[in-house]
Protein backbone atom coordinates (compact mmCIF):
# COMPACT_ATOMS: atom_id res chain seq x y z
CA UNK A 1 0.00 0.00 0.00
CA UNK A 2 1.51 3.30 -1.03
CA UNK A 3 1.49 6.32 1.24
CA UNK A 4 3.09 9.69 1.75
CA UNK A 5 4.32 10.79 5.15
CA UNK A 6 5.52 14.17 6.39
CA UNK A 7 7.65 14.26 9.53
CA UNK A 8 8.19 17.68 11.07
CA UNK A 9 9.91 18.99 14.17
CA UNK A 10 12.64 21.22 15.45
CA UNK A 11 16.35 20.88 14.78
CA UNK A 12 17.85 17.70 16.25
CA UNK A 13 14.41 16.42 17.28
CA UNK A 14 14.86 12.90 15.88
CA UNK A 15 13.17 13.32 12.48
CA UNK A 16 15.94 11.74 10.40
CA UNK A 17 16.60 8.98 12.95
CA UNK A 18 12.94 7.99 12.93
CA UNK A 19 12.68 8.15 9.14
CA UNK A 20 15.76 6.00 8.57
CA UNK A 21 14.45 3.48 11.10
CA UNK A 22 11.04 3.43 9.39
CA UNK A 23 12.54 2.08 6.15
CA UNK A 24 15.55 0.28 7.72
CA UNK A 25 14.58 -3.21 6.51
CA UNK A 26 13.55 -2.03 3.03
CA UNK A 27 15.81 -2.61 0.06
CA UNK A 28 16.63 -0.06 -2.61
CA UNK A 29 15.39 3.00 -0.75
CA UNK A 30 16.07 6.26 -2.60
CA UNK A 31 17.47 8.72 -0.07
CA UNK A 32 17.40 12.22 -1.53
CA UNK A 33 19.61 14.56 0.48
CA UNK A 34 19.20 18.16 -0.61
CA UNK A 35 22.50 19.24 0.93
CA UNK A 36 25.87 18.19 -0.46
CA UNK A 37 26.55 15.77 2.38
CA UNK A 38 24.44 13.40 4.48
CA UNK A 39 24.70 14.15 8.21
CA UNK A 40 27.31 11.81 9.74
CA UNK A 41 24.91 10.32 12.33
CA UNK A 42 22.24 9.72 9.68
CA UNK A 43 24.74 8.15 7.29
CA UNK A 44 25.98 5.87 10.09
CA UNK A 45 22.39 4.78 10.81
CA UNK A 46 21.78 4.06 7.13
CA UNK A 47 25.00 2.07 6.77
CA UNK A 48 24.34 0.13 9.98
CA UNK A 49 20.74 -0.65 8.95
CA UNK A 50 21.86 -1.73 5.48
CA UNK A 51 24.45 -4.09 6.96
CA UNK A 52 22.08 -5.52 9.60
CA UNK A 53 19.20 -6.04 7.17
CA UNK A 54 21.23 -7.05 4.10
CA UNK A 55 19.78 -4.22 2.05
CA UNK A 56 21.28 -1.44 -0.02
CA UNK A 57 20.05 2.12 -0.36
CA UNK A 58 20.55 4.54 -3.22
CA UNK A 59 21.82 7.76 -1.62
CA UNK A 60 21.82 10.93 -3.72
CA UNK A 61 23.28 14.17 -2.36
CA UNK A 62 22.98 17.69 -3.69
CA UNK A 63 19.53 16.98 -5.12
CA UNK A 64 18.01 20.36 -5.77
CA UNK A 65 16.06 20.10 -9.00
CA UNK A 66 14.00 17.63 -11.00
CA UNK A 67 13.38 15.50 -7.92
CA UNK A 68 10.67 13.41 -9.58
CA UNK A 69 13.08 12.38 -12.35
CA UNK A 70 15.32 10.70 -9.76
CA UNK A 71 12.65 8.14 -8.90
CA UNK A 72 13.00 5.13 -11.16
CA UNK A 73 11.85 1.83 -9.71
CA UNK A 74 12.42 2.82 -6.07
CA UNK A 75 9.47 1.69 -3.94
CA UNK A 76 10.61 3.77 -0.97
CA UNK A 77 11.79 7.38 -1.08
CA UNK A 78 13.04 9.77 1.59
CA UNK A 79 13.41 13.51 0.95
CA UNK A 80 15.78 15.04 3.48
CA UNK A 81 14.91 17.86 3.89
CA UNK A 82 12.20 20.21 2.71
CA UNK A 83 13.65 23.21 4.56
CA UNK A 84 16.94 22.89 2.70
CA UNK A 85 15.04 22.50 -0.58
CA UNK A 86 13.03 25.67 0.09
CA UNK A 87 16.26 27.50 0.91
CA UNK A 88 17.82 26.44 -2.40
CA UNK A 89 14.76 27.47 -4.39
CA UNK A 90 14.71 30.85 -2.64
CA UNK A 91 18.40 31.29 -3.47
CA UNK A 92 17.80 30.41 -7.11
CA UNK A 93 14.70 32.56 -7.58
CA UNK A 94 15.64 35.50 -5.33
CA UNK A 95 19.36 35.74 -4.59
CA UNK A 96 18.91 39.16 -2.96
CA UNK A 97 16.51 39.09 0.05
CA UNK A 98 15.77 42.79 -0.49
CA UNK A 99 14.17 41.91 -3.83
CA UNK A 100 11.58 39.56 -2.26
CA UNK A 101 8.01 40.56 -3.01
CA UNK A 102 4.69 38.97 -2.08
CA UNK A 103 4.31 37.79 -5.68
CA UNK A 104 7.78 36.22 -5.65
CA UNK A 105 7.03 34.45 -2.35
CA UNK A 106 3.90 32.98 -3.93
CA UNK A 107 5.92 31.88 -6.98
CA UNK A 108 8.51 30.18 -4.79
CA UNK A 109 5.80 28.44 -2.76
CA UNK A 110 4.07 27.31 -5.96
CA UNK A 111 7.31 25.91 -7.40
CA UNK A 112 8.24 23.99 -4.26
CA UNK A 113 4.72 22.61 -3.75
CA UNK A 114 4.58 21.64 -7.44
CA UNK A 115 7.96 19.90 -7.25
CA UNK A 116 6.95 17.92 -4.15
CA UNK A 117 3.57 17.12 -5.67
CA UNK A 118 5.31 15.80 -8.80
CA UNK A 119 7.61 13.71 -6.60
CA UNK A 120 4.62 12.32 -4.67
CA UNK A 121 2.85 11.53 -7.97
CA UNK A 122 5.91 9.70 -9.31
CA UNK A 123 6.20 7.58 -6.15
CA UNK A 124 2.44 6.85 -6.15
CA UNK A 125 2.56 5.82 -9.83
CA UNK A 126 4.85 2.91 -8.91
CA UNK A 127 2.82 2.13 -5.76
CA UNK A 128 5.67 3.29 -3.54
CA UNK A 129 5.86 5.11 -0.23
CA UNK A 130 7.63 8.34 0.61
CA UNK A 131 8.66 10.27 3.70
CA UNK A 132 9.43 13.98 3.53
CA UNK A 133 11.42 15.46 6.40
CA UNK A 134 10.90 19.13 7.21
CA UNK A 135 11.73 21.72 9.82
CA UNK A 136 8.82 22.97 11.90
CA UNK A 137 8.70 26.76 11.84
CA UNK A 138 5.72 27.20 14.13
CA UNK A 139 7.66 27.04 17.41
CA UNK A 140 10.20 29.73 16.67
CA UNK A 141 10.18 33.41 17.43
CA UNK A 142 9.81 35.88 14.58
CA UNK A 143 13.33 36.57 13.30
CA UNK A 144 14.32 40.19 12.78
CA UNK A 145 16.43 39.33 9.73
CA UNK A 146 14.48 39.79 6.47
CA UNK A 147 16.02 36.75 4.79
CA UNK A 148 15.07 34.51 7.74
CA UNK A 149 11.57 36.01 7.84
CA UNK A 150 11.07 35.19 4.15
CA UNK A 151 12.35 31.64 4.66
CA UNK A 152 10.11 31.10 7.69
CA UNK A 153 6.99 32.38 5.92
CA UNK A 154 7.61 30.38 2.75
CA UNK A 155 8.51 27.14 4.55
CA UNK A 156 5.54 27.55 6.88
CA UNK A 157 3.15 27.81 3.95
CA UNK A 158 4.83 24.92 2.10
CA UNK A 159 4.72 22.73 5.22
CA UNK A 160 0.98 23.33 5.58
CA UNK A 161 0.28 22.37 1.97
CA UNK A 162 2.51 19.28 2.04
CA UNK A 163 0.93 18.19 5.35
CA UNK A 164 -2.51 18.48 3.75
CA UNK A 165 -1.33 16.40 0.76
CA UNK A 166 0.27 13.69 2.93
CA UNK A 167 -1.51 10.58 4.15
CA UNK A 168 0.19 10.77 7.54
CA UNK A 169 1.97 13.53 9.48
CA UNK A 170 4.24 13.06 12.48
CA UNK A 171 5.59 15.65 14.89
CA UNK A 172 9.02 14.82 16.29
CA UNK A 173 9.95 16.23 19.70
CA UNK A 174 12.85 15.11 21.90
CA UNK A 175 13.27 11.93 19.87
CA UNK A 176 9.62 10.92 20.19
CA UNK A 177 7.29 10.95 17.20
CA UNK A 178 3.62 11.79 17.62
CA UNK A 179 1.19 10.99 14.83
CA UNK A 180 -0.90 14.12 14.29
CA UNK A 181 -2.64 13.10 11.07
Amino acid sequence: MSKTILVTGGAASGKSRWTVSYFAACDYVLYLCVTDKVDADTLHRIEYGNKQNFVEWDIRTGTDSNLAELVTDHKFVILDNLGAYVSKVIGDMCPNPDDMTTELKKSIEKKVIGDISDLYDEVMAIDGSMITITLETGFSVMPNNREQQNFREILGTVNQRIANMSNEVYLSASGIQFRIK
